[in-house]
C-alpha cells in the first residue's frame, strides 16, 4: 500500500472536519462584498439608515461566524498534520532499523538524516497548508468568480483572463521548480555528510592539522547547496511577484472600465465595490496558489526521498551512484517469522562453493569458499588486508543474500532459514564495537532484555573485563557515553565480546563470531580470553577472525584466504608445511624461524 493511501486513510476524518470548517469559513467570506454591496446600494445611497443598520449587523454576524470556522481548521489542521509527521518519522526511522545492509552500502548516512527531519518537515508542512490555506485557494477563486459574475456580468472577462494567465504562470512554476528543489534536497544531504564526516573524525583533523583541507570540502558542499538553493529562489521570486502583478492589473482593469460604468450610469457604485472586493479575493486566491506550488515543488522531492526509503521498489531519484543489490530483507519477513532453530549446543557451520560479488565491483569478492566447522570448535581465520574476512562475516550474519553456493548451519541452508532464524543461532563482536549511552549492564544484555546480571556477570569475566567493572564506583551500573567513549579501545572491545558471549549464554548455544575483536586487547589478556571461550565447549562454534598466529596456533582449524579464495584450511601444523601463504604470514610476525620459537 502506498505512502498516500496508508495515510490518506488516518488522516480522513481530521482533514474532512478541518475541510467542513473551511467551507464555512469561505462561504462567510463570499457573503460579505454581496453584502457590501447593498450596505453601499440600498443603504447609503438611499439614505435608509435602517437597512443600512441592519445589513451591518448581518456582516458582523457573518465575519464572527467566519471567524469560528477558521479557529476550527486551524486547530484540527494543526493537530493532524503534527500528528502526520510524528507518524511519518517513526514509520521512516522503522524503516532504516529494519534495512538490510545490501541498501544500507548505497545510503548516505547525513542523506538518512536529512530525509527523517528535512523531508518530512516539508511533507507536514504542506499537509498542514492543505487543511488551513490551500483547500481555501481555489473555493475563494471559484466562487468569487461565480459572484462577480453575478454581481456584474458586464466585467467578468477582466477575472476569467486573470486566472488564465496565472494558470500558465502556476504550470511553468510546476515545471522548473520541482527538479531545482530536489536539487536542494541533494545539496543539504551533502552538507549534512560533510559535517558528520568532519565531526567522526574530529580528533584526525586535529593531529594532521588538517582544518584548511576540511572547511575546503564544506566550502564546496555548502556552495552547491547555495546555488542551487539560489536557483529555486529565484523560481519563487519570479513566479510569486508575475502572479501578484496579473491580479493587480486586474484590478486596474476593473477600476477603468467599472469607474466608466459608473460614470455612464450604467452600474450602481455598490456593484463594482463588491467587484472590487471580490477580485481582490481572487489575488488573494491566487497568491495562495502561486505559494501552493512553490511549496508543492518542495513537497514533492522530499515526497520521492522518502518513498524510496520507505517502498525500495519504487525508487525515483538514486540514493547514490551505485546500483544496489537488494536481499530477501526487502521484502516481507513472513516467511522467518516460524519458530526458533530448535537444535541446542554448538551448531555446524559449513560452506560449499560460496561466491560473492559487490554491486558494481570489477572482481568477486569471494570465490569458491568451501570449509566445514564442527560443532564446539574453533576456527580461525587469517589472512591478508583484502582477502575478504570481512565480507565473509557479513554472509554469515545474513547481510547479503545474493551469493552462489551454500552457507549451511545444521544442514539447513541460511537461504531457506531466514534472516532472523539465521541471526537467533548468531553472536558477533565486532572490530569497532558499537556502544550506546547507558549502563555497562545494559551494553551487555543490548537485545536481551531479560537477562539478568548474573549472567551479565558471568559474560564480563568470559570477556576479562570484570575486574575493571569491579574497579568502577558503580560497576556494571557505570554509565557509558555515546560510543563508549570514557573507555578505551581495549575496553570497549572486551564489553562487546562480553555482549556476544551474553547472547550464546542466553540461548542453548550458537555460532560466535569474534571479528579481530581482540585487536586493541594486549597479548596476555587476549590469551586469558581464548582460554576462556574455549570453555564455553559444546555451546558455541566459535568463528574468530585474527592477524595473530598466537590465535591461529592454538584454533582447531584455521581457514586462509587469498585474493577471495581458499588458500589453506587445516590445523596449524598442517599449514605450517602445505600453504604458502600462512608461512609468509608467520615470518612475517616471528621472523625466520620464528615457527619454532613461537611452538616453544
Amino acid at each position: 500500500m502506498g505512502i498516500v493511501s496508508r495515510y490518506s486513510k488516518r488522516m480522513a476524518p481530521g482533514f474532512l472536519a478541518a475541510l467542513a470548517f473551511l467551507a464555512l469559513e469561505s462561504i462567510c467570506d463570499l457573503a460579505q462584498p454581496a453584502l457590501l454591496a447593498r450596505v453601499l446600494d440600498e443603504g447609503v445611497a438611499t439614505g435608509n439608515a435602517q437597512i443600512a443598520l441592519r445589513l451591518g449587523g448581518m456582516m458582523l454576524a457573518v465575519a464572527a461566524i467566519g471567524a469560528i470556522g477558521a479557529s476550527g481548521r486551524n486547530i484540527i489542521a494543526s493537530l493532524v498534520s503534527f500528528g502526520f509527521g510524528a507518524d511519518l518519522r517513526t514509520e521512516l526511522f522503522s524503516s532504516v532499523l529494519r534495512m538490510p545492509a545490501s541498501r544500507a552500502d548505497g545510503i548516505n548516512p547525513g542523506s538518512i538524516v536529512t530525509r527523517q527531519t528535512n523531508d518530512v518537515d516539508q511533507i507536514q508542512q504542506f499537509a498542514n497548508g492543505m487543511m488551513r490555506v490551500f483547500a481555501k485557494a481555489p473555493i475563494i477563486c471559484i466562487g468569487s468568480l461565480i459572484m462577480a459574475v453575478r454581481v456584474e456580468p458586464a466585467l467578468a472577462w477582466i477575472p476569467a483572463l486573470v486566472v488564465g494567465l496565472v494558470t500558465i504562470l502556476v504550470l511553468a512554476n510546476l515545471r522548473l521548480g520541482v527538479p531545482r528543489y530536489a536539487a536542494v534536497q541533494v545539496g543539504v544531504d551533502r552538507v549534512n555528510s560533510s559535517i558528520r564526516g568532519f565531526l567522526g573524525g574530529l580528533r584526525v583533523v586535529k593531529a594532521f592539522g588538517r582544518f584548511v583541507d576540511e572547511t575546503i570540502r564544506f566550502e564546496v558542499s555548502n556552495g552547491a547547496l547555495t546555488g542551487a538553493s539560489i536557483r529555486a529562489a529565484r523560481t519563487t521570486a519570479v513566479f510569486g511577484p508575475a502572479t501578484a502583478l496579473c491580479a493587480n492589473l486586474g484590478i486596474v482593469a476593473v477600476l477603468w472600465f467599472g469607474g466608466y460604468h459608473v460614470t455612464a450610469g450604467r452600474v450602481p457604485i455598490g456593484r463594482v465595490v463588491a467587484f472590487i472586493s471580490y477580485m481582490t479575493q481572487i489575488l488573494f486566491a491566487l497568491t495562495i496558489l502561486s505559494n501552493v506550488f512553490s511549496w508543492f515543488t518542495r513537497a514533492k522531492a522530499s515526497y520521492a526521498r522518502i518513498t524510496e526509503t520507505l517502498e525500495p521498489g519504487k525508487r525515483s531519484v538514486p540514493l547514490d551512484s551505485t546500483a544496489i543489490a537488494w536481499t530477501r530483507d526487502d521484502v516481507s519477513e513472513a516467511a522467518s517469522s516460524q519458530a526458533l532453530l530448535s537444535v541446542a549446543g554448538a551448531p555446524r557451520l559449513e560452506l560449499r562453493g560460496v561466491h560473492f560479488s559487490y554491486p558494481m565491483a570489477g572482481a568477486p569478492a569471494l570465490e569458491d569458499i568451501s570449509f566445514r566447522c564442527e560443532p564446539g570448535s574453533i576456527t580461525a581465520v587469517i589472512g591478508s588486508t583484502g582477502a575478504g574476512k570481512s565480507t565473509l562475516v557479513r554472509l554469515l550474519l545474513g547481510f547479503y543474500d545474493t551469493y552462489g553456493g551454500s552457507i549451511l548451519l545444521d544442514n539447513e541452508d541460511a537461504h531457506t532459514l531466514g534472516t532472523r532464524r539465521l541471526r537467533a543461532r548468531v553472536a558477533v563482536a565486532p572490530q569497532s564495537p558499537s556502544l550506546f549511552s547507558g549502563t555497562i549492564a545494559q551494553n551487555i544484555r543490548w537485545g536481551l532484555d531479560t537477562a539478568g546480571d548474573d549472567l551479565v556477570r558471568e559474560a564480563a569475566r568470559i570477556a576479562k573485563v570484570e575486574d575493571f567493572i569491579d574497579s568502577l564506583p558503580n560497576g556494571i551500573g557505570t554509565v557509558l557515553g555515546r560510543g563508549g567513549v570514557n573507555l578505551s579501545g581495549g575496553q570497549r572491545q572486551r564489553v562487546s565480546i562480553a555482549r556476544a558471549v551474553a547472547r550464546i549464554l542466553s540461548g542453548d548455544g550458537g555460532l560466535l563470531i569474534l571479528d579481530d575483536c581482540t585487536s586493541a586487547v594486549d597479548v596476555l589478556t587476549e590469551a586469558a580470553i581464548r582460554e576462556e571461550i574455549k570453555g564455553l565447549g559444546g555451546r558455541a562454534t566459535v568463528f574468530w577472525i585474527t592477524q595473530r598466529v598466537a590465535i591461529t596456533a592454538r584454533s582447531d582449524a584455521t581457514l586462509v584466504l587469498e585474493n577471495g579464495r581458499v588458500a589453506g584450511f587445516g590445523p596449524h601444523d598442517t599449514l605450517t608445511r602445505t600453504c604458502g601463504v600462512y608461512r609468509d604470514i608467520l615470518d612475517s610476525q616471528f621472523g625466520d624461524g620464528g615457527e619454532r620459537e613461537h611452538r616453544q
